[in-house]
């Protein structure tokens, strides 16, 4: 009888490596290089003296720290060709896989009672992005997944050992059921692995995903409960009763969840559902800045509640997922929102702090000592080592190297498209031809590509068009164009996947082609019953252009009891920060009123660290006028509805959400008094 299929990815990933980063987007992953998540391995506890590698630290039972650093410091190491960070992941490979128990197990733990499945799934994303980037340890890899995959199908058979804890039995490796929450991403990591290396254990492999699935619906995590209608919350709390669903970083990872077991089951009805869940997390529990909302749980649409920074990469991860396997154009534009916008405004210019949650209108980050959040501390907001629960701290960094890994895929053996935008090179074979694709671009800043193909064979290569430069023409923005060669300028005519296609004929050698994609203002629907808009140009959201001068730092505090960590926990580099505005953020705006200041001259280097209030290349300006507008719980209330102001307007500056460390993006719409 023949083994069950998966169904099938729409495009296919090229391997870790076969695309590096330039421009903007390189400076961004050598700084983190550079920075706090390049030396986590070196001083940080959870990761440098961490029982995965013979330490005595975890912050909590699920002893994930170490899997979350080594599932991002693999991409890193080899988007970058970094022989420091490739010596990191090799030292954790090594010791993981030479300490792989008899019976299988992966990891530290030895006892019944604390082993937990769910932080091998974040080892084996990291296992299947190192297998591919280097060959040499496919093998070993592959062969260390097989037999723990054997012993996870035993212990799942046994009453569901691993995946759900049996009280009876002293077991305390998931007490709040984070692992149960999650239990699509193993399956996620052996789908991989049956389609790749099954080794003649395809039955094994299958039934270990299924048993997953089953456990999980068991342990009442099955995610098609809660994508549905009347069920998927459309406010947050405290407006509704809190769940392992309604936990922020688990629903950015559920997205997948239907995707995974559909992939399994062919039931279109669960394919349908993905839709939904994305449609509804946009519609009802989102950010402006691309991101979910939840100060731990949901918190609807308000830009004064809390967004995880950990929910911005894994809804990078997720989006780029989704779009992969369907080709849907808005997920992609779901991975660069929250790209361009909400995860470099978690991140400090040069990358030695972020924080554990932003807010869409945050005039200040420190100790809000009345705290807005949900279930998140006081520090939540503030820049910082670990200004909250350190999974941030050892997730954060996963999100650039994975987007220029993703940045292009593949649909059968000769077309080749590039799906998120930036400033990339791929090196790859067609046809066992070399072909290397250039786009020198300052992409989100500006929407200028040029796109140098250097290939002895033909191929069909295609630009994905992102949906907010067609929104006015269904055709393609009549100011949006093209140009191959030397040839003349031609208005966008993508494809119905939103693509511009491109044939390129056999004997070419090299060719140039240019995109332009016009930006221009766009001004948002209100929403938050409030009447509040936000702005963006291009993909990027702009948030007024907040002061703080001369912010105050201090030893990094430890998560748990807000006392400062000892000198030799932490790098000189690792500090705390307190930005409080300098000057007035409380504005109503007239949003018809917006124009463009560009800074930079189009094509020329961006200045790096990009993400900071001085190097921004576009700015725009708005009338504003000062309003009563109220602070709340420590930090800026809800926007007022339409308040009447009188007087000449103000014009204000906007700059770039990520750039804006402090900042307001939601702004009141003023009601002129005649």
């Amino acid at each position: 009888m023949a083994e069950p299929k998966l169904a099938s990815f729409k495009y296919d990933p090229f391997p870790l490596g076969s695309i590096q980063a330039s421009g903007w987007l390189k400076d961004q992953l050598v700084l983190a290089a550079d920075a706090l998540p390049g030396h986590l391995f070196d001083f940080y506890r959870y990761v440098a003296d961490s029982t995965w590698l013979g330490g005595s630290y975890e912050y909590s039972e699920l002893n994930e720290a170490a899997p979350y650093w080594f599932n991002y410091i693999v991409p890193l190491a080899y988007t970058l060709d970094d022989a420091r960070l490739k010596m990191q992941a090799k030292a954790f490979l090594d010791y993981t896989l030479e300490h792989q128990a008899e019976d299988g197990w992966l990891g530290p733990e030895e006892t019944r009672q604390t082993r937990g499945i769910w932080a091998r799934s974040l080892l084996f994303f990291a296992l299947i992005q190192y297998a591919e980037a280097d060959p040499s340890e496919t093998d070993r890899i592959v062969t260390a997944m097989h037999r723990f995959t054997a012993l996870a199908h035993t212990m799942l058979q046994n009453n569901f050992t691993g995946l759900l804890q049996d009280e009876q039995e002293g077991d305390n490796f998931d007490p709040y059921r984070f692992g149960v929450s999650r239990t699509h991403e193993l399956p996620l990591a052996l789908q991989w692995l049956y389609e790749n290396h099954p080794r003649g254990q395809e039955g094994i492999i299958w039934e270990t995903m299924e048993l997953m699935f089953t456990g999980g619906k068991r342990g009442g995590r099955d995610w098609t409960t809660f994508f549905v209608e009347g069920v998927f919350p459309t406010v947050g709390t405290p407006d509704i009763k809190t769940s392992g669903f309604t936990h922020g970083v688990n629903l950015a990872q559920g997205l997948r969840y239907p995707t995974v077991l559909y992939r399994m089951t062919g039931d279109a009805a669960v394919r349908g559902q993905t839709d939904n869940a994305v449609r509804w997390t946009e519609q009802y529990q989102s950010t402006r800045a691309g991101s979910i909302t939840g100060d731990e749980h949901l918190g609807g649409t308000s830009p004064q509640r809390g967004s995880e920074t950990c929910m911005a990469v894994e809804m990078m991860y997720s989006m780029a997922y989704l779009y992969r396997m369907y080709g849907v154009n808005e997920y992609a534009d779901m991975v660069e929102r929250p790209a361009f916008n909400a995860l470099p405004a978690a991140i400090s210019p040069e990358w030695w702090a972020h924080q554990y949650v932003q807010q869409t209108n945050q005039p200040w980050s420190k100790n809000l000592t009345d705290n807005p959040f949900f279930n998140v501390v006081s520090y939540g907001s503030s820049f910082g080592l670990e200004p909250n629960f350190p999974c941030c701290t050892v997730n954060h960094a996963q999100g650039y190297p994975k987007y220029t890994a993703n940045s292009y895929v593949r649909q059968g053996p000769s077309h080749i498209v590039h799906a998120l935008l930036g400033p990339t090179t791929l090196n790859t074979r067609v046809r066992d031809e070399n072909v290397r694709i250039t786009c020198e671009t300052n992409y989100p800043f500006d929407g200028q590509f040029r796109y140098t193909i250097t290939t002895e064979t033909s191929l069909d290569f295609s630009v994905r068009i992102p949906a907010w430069t067609l929104s006015s023409n269904p055709n393609g923005s009549p100011r949006s164009k093209y140009r191959v060669g030397k040839g003349e300028w031609r208005t966008l005519s993508p494809t119905p996947d939103s693509l511009q296609s491109f044939r390129i004929p056999s004997g070419t050698n090299r060719i140039t082609i240019k995109v332009n994609l016009h930006m221009e203002p766009r001004v948002t629907e209100p929403r938050n019953g409030t009447d509040s808009v936000a702005i963006y140009y291009g993909p990027l959201l702009y948030a007024l252009d907040l002061e703080y001068a001369n912010p105050s730092s201090h030893s990094p505090l430890n998560w748990t009891d807000r006392t400062p960590l000892p000198v030799t926990q932490v790098l000189s580099q690792t500090r705390d920060w307190v930005l409080d505005a300098t000057s007035e953020w409380r504005y109503a705006i007239d949003p018809d009123s917006v124009t463009v200041e560009r800074l930079h001259e189009v094509g020329r280097a961006l200045l790096n660290p990009v993400w900071a209030r001085e190097a921004t290349p576009v700015a725009l300006w708005v009338d504003a006028w000062v309003i009563d507008w109220q602070e709340e719980l420590g930090t800026a209330a809800l926007p007022p509805v339409n308040p009447v102001v009188s007087g000449e307007p103000t014009r204000v500056r906007l700059i770039p959400y990520g750039a804006a460390k402090l900042h307001i993006a939601e702004f009141p719409v003023a009601s002129r008094q005649e």
